[in-house]
């Protein structure tokens, strides 16, 4: 591409061009990082062809490194740029030793200021061998490098490295233009044709590569509606067998050529989701585990060995990160759409899965051992793939019958998904699935769990979130496999017994077990010791009355998340408390607390989110300065008696939320909040009319930095649960996930 072609990322040109030509005398080495087909050749490119640039060094070197790259012949390539080819050859360089080639090279560029660039590096190892070869000689020089993978550009140090992202819609509609509109004056798109071209360009994605290849090819096209409309039906078709298009998938395969084959697998499994689906993290590590994907290294924690595989492929530029948790992990991947188009082509191909519903495919045939469906499952009239191990519906559509009927072709199935489908029993055929690993009927109208479920030995992950059941039969407890238990009721906010005889579940990593009775409570905890996987616990107490005492009982070193609800034996925190050095989440309901509990909790060094609701009787509480460094999120609530929150400044200096509800007796507006500069929101509800009225008043100078101030009285019960259930809801399903809520 000619340089007065390149269209947007002016800011990172501008950077590139100022770290070349800096008045730095240390070698830099300058990384440019990003997926494949983002455009980092043709800035590197840029950059190499630049007279401004050139003229500041020496000599001049570009080397295109590869997956399938030899030492000697990167170096040999270096020497021949550098010298002469006839003197080259007349030296014999074509038989030279590795070691004799670098120095070589060393000799050369010893008192040269030279600019060098490495193109499509796939690993460090290349550069282990060229960092010897190009001298460190404080003569200013610079040395580029282009990558796909975030581990490479890592060898930039300084923080030289320049990561592209897809462009945004203005400058991949100027990009499209120019290409498919060259032949007409100012690259004006033809008004006809105005909506399918923008169709096309949101296609591509913002992924310069694409833009430019699919509006190369179209500008030799009739500027004609129909055949503009044919060409974008049938895309994906043209992505696979298009010659003129080959271009795009073999840039964008050449990242999935270079996986290990468990890599690979997973990678192809994502394909599956629909486009711009957001892959949530464990969901998308317990369907690789329940696949076989993962491998088990003996030490039951299978989970994080996936979470792994997806840094490798977030690592790689193969999955982008669309969300964080307020840990910093990871919480939702996304794959380019034509990265998918030409993964699915893979997949279908070598019949690992497909994904109908897709452009493109009309058909599955029996040896499919994957298969997703999006829409039009009905039109599926002949399915009896014996081979099928996955069966993912996202189609809420379809009635229950065609479920029921579709199923019972499917023996050996180790995934089902049939969230948000209409069906009301859990389908015969389920309990016959032997293989089965991974049950998904969450958000559905399925009412019970027949006993048979004892069947399913090799069980890994119940999901049953948002359905209507509310119990669970005794049986559940002979799935020893089972690491995965989901059960939430949002339509019966009152506790019911779910599980009991918890020993043998000893790959456990998250429970809530409600009801509970001090009368068990120590058969209980000893339970939970067989359990070192844990990580999320929550307990409830039978109800308000019901004293726990847990002075005795051992701490659980790995749990992360606690929640525990009932009253504590004499008011006070047990010795086991002292031991949650892991905790990041704590919540803490009618403990019947009689000293404030913070200083107990300020080990806590880790702790993200802290609940206090009915949890202290007494009348302050003390955040001293440098206590909770973590913190994010903290609520204090239904607590009588307190009449003053004391912050000293230099606490909790991460705060991002803070929730005051029912506090009817604290009236004055905490003076420490001013000096948490991190608050953005604050939710108040049920507060008194002194502390809403200085808060808007005399005090509001101390939270005016909060951009965010909700404030509920005590009759909207309905409105602030509307309000945290939208906003729960939205987050962690999209915010059509609202109308699946069940309500009664």
């Amino acid at each position: 591409m000619d340089n007065s072609e390149i269209v947007g990322n002016v800011d990172e040109i501008g950077k590139l061009t100022k770290w070349l030509l800096e008045d730095k005398q240390d070698r830099s080495l300058i990384a440019i990082l990003g997926m494949g087909g983002l455009g980092k050749t043709t800035m590197a490119s840029s950059a190499y062809k630049s007279q401004q640039i050139r003229s500041h060094f020496d000599c001049h070197v570009w080397v295109t490194v590869s997956q399938t790259y030899q030492i000697e012949e990167l170096l040999r390539e270096t020497i021949t740029q550098l010298i002469d080819q006839r003197v080259s050859m007349e030296s014999g360089f074509m038989t030279m030793s590795r070691v004799r080639l670098i120095e070589v090279i060393q000799n050369y560029l010893r008192d040269k200021k030279y600019f060098i660039v490495l193109d499509d590096v796939w690993d460090q190892d290349a550069w282990l061998f060229l960092n010897y070869a190009f001298v460190r000689n404080k003569c200013g020089s610079r040395v580029l490098i282009t990558t796909r993978r975030r581990d490479v550009s890592s060898l930039a140090v300084d923080n030289y490295v320049i990561e592209l992202k897809t462009l945004p819609c203005a400058e991949s509609w100027e990009l499209f233009c120019k290409k498919a509109f060259r032949a007409s004056k100012d690259n004006i798109c033809p008004e006809n044709l105005r909506s399918l071209a923008e169709k096309i360009v949101i296609k591509c994605q913002g992924l310069p590569l694409a833009i430019v290849t699919i509006g190369s090819t179209l500008s030799y096209r009739e500027l004609e509606v129909e055949e503009w409309a044919f060409f974008y039906n049938q895309l994906s078709w043209q992505l696979a067998y298009n010659p003129e298009l080959h271009w795009i998938s073999s840039v964008l395969n050449t990242s999935l050529h270079d996986l290990s084959s468990y890599l690979r697998s997973c990678f192809l499994y994502c394909s599956l989701y629909p486009e711009d689906y957001k892959i949530r993290r464990k969901l998308i590590a317990k369907l690789w585990i329940a696949e076989g994907f993962v491998e088990d290294r003996g030490d039951g924690k299978m989970e994080e060995v996936a979470e792994y595989y997806l840094s490798e492929l977030t690592q790689r530029s193969l999955l982008q990160v669309t969300e964080r948790n307020k840990y910093g992990r990871a919480r939702t991947f996304v794959m380019h759409d034509l990265v998918r188009e030409a993964t699915l082509i893979i997949a279908k191909k070598e019949k690992f899965g497909i994904a109908y519903g897709n452009a493109g495919i009309t058909q599955v045939t029996h040896e499919t051992r994957r298969l997703s469906i999006k829409r039009c499952a009905q039109s599926l009239h002949s399915l009896a793939s014996s081979r099928l191990r996955s069966f993912i519906l996202f189609d809420s559509k379809v009635p229950s019958p065609w479920i029921y009927d579709v199923l019972s072709r499917f023996r050996l199935l180790r995934v089902l998904c049939l969230t948000f489908t209409d069906i009301e029993q859990v389908p015969g055929i389920v309990t016959e699935l032997y293989n089965l690993h991974y049950l998904d009927l969450s958000h559905t109208k399925v009412k019970q769990i027949p006993s048979s479920f004892r069947k399913l030995i090799n069980l890994q992950v119940l999901d049953l979130r948002f359905t209507y059941v509310q119990e669970l039969p005794l049986e559940i407890t002979m799935l020893t496999n089972l690491r995965h238990l989901h059960v939430c009721l949002i339509h019966d906010l009152y506790a019911r017994t779910l599980v009991s005889q918890l020993g043998n579940m000893t790959l456990m990593r998250s429970l809530a077990i409600l009801n509970v009775r001090q009368s068990y409570i120590k058969e209980l905890w000893s339970s939970l010791a067989k359990m070192p996987n844990l990580s999320r616990l929550l307990i409830s107490a039978c109800d308000m009355d019901e004293i726990l005492r847990l002075e005795m009982l051992e701490a659980l070193p790995n749990v992360k998340v606690f929640w525990l609800a009932g009253k504590l034996e004499g008011g006070m925190l047990p010795p086991l408390f002292a031991k949650f050095e892991k905790l990041t989440w704590l919540k803490m309901d009618w403990s019947g607390l009689k000293k404030d509990p913070i200083s107990s909790f300020s080990h806590m060094l880790n702790l993200v989110d802290l609940w206090l609701f009915g949890a202290y009787s007494g009348e302050h509480l003390c955040f001293c300065a440098g206590w909770f460094p973590k913190l994010k999120t903290l609520q204090l609530a239904d607590m009588e008696h307190l009449n003053q929150i004391e912050m000293e400044e230099g606490t909790m200096t991460n705060l991002h939320e803070l929730e005051l509800s029912s506090l009817r007796n604290l009236k004055i507006v905490p003076e420490g909040i001013r000096h948490i500069r991190t608050l953005h929101h604050m939710f108040l509800k049920d507060m008194s009319i002194e502390f809403i009225g200085r808060l808007q008043g005399s005090d509001n100078h101390i939270v005016q930095h909060v951009r965010d101030i909700n404030i509920f009285g005590p009759s909207d019960s309905r409105a602030v649960n509307n309000f945290i259930y939208s906003i729960y809801f939205a987050h962690k399903y999209g915010p059509g996930a609202i109308k699946y809520i069940p309500t009664k």
